[in-house]
């Protein structure tokens, strides 16, 4: 796992995005700009405390689809969707290992570490290095980021 590095059309509507989506209240999750076919698609990824619901998206979507077509930063045509990240979303940007400190995760690994696929543990940090978690029995143990494929959020329904 590496840390997710904006691509330039990613950081350029991030960039501009970022003070609209300040401004209504919500945090900038992620912004994704990927192919799916032959259909080019933006999704932007909203958060708040209180949760993301219909509404929210279509709050947001009317300034963020107004400030893409004066800026216009993507020369050609595209989908744009506006959604909550998610329940049990990834953690791909450092900024989202920091606010989510003392939540509970699941770490999925490339092989079995220490004979396991997959944990759940409380996040304590993480850098460039590792994540840091604090296992069921109280251990805290740093697993390398070459050795994890995702690390989510976790809730136990």
């Amino acid at each position: 796992m590496k840390f997710k590095k904006f691509g330039s059309t990613e950081q350029k509507v991030y960039d501009l995005i970022r003070p609209i989506t300040d401004e209504l209240g919500y945090f900038l999750w992620d912004v994704c700009y990927e192919k799916e076919g032959a259909m080019w698609y933006l999704r932007v990824f909203i958060d708040q405390d209180e949760g993301i619901g219909i509404e929210d998206c279509e709050r947001a979507t009317a300034p963020i689809s107004d400030i893409l077509d004066e800026k216009d930063p993507i020369s050609q045509s595209y989908m744009l969707e506006v959604g909550s990240a998610g329940l049990e979303r990834e953690l791909v940007k450092e900024e989202h290992f920091e606010v989510c400190i003392g939540d509970t995760v699941r770490l999925r690994f490339f092989k079995a570490v220490d004979g396991e696929k997959e944990i759940i543990a409380e996040l304590k940090g993480a850098d460039r290095e590792g994540v840091t978690v604090i296992l069921e029995n109280g251990d805290e143990k740093t697993y390398s980021l070459s050795d994890i494929a995702c690390v989510k959020l976790y809730l136990d329904f």
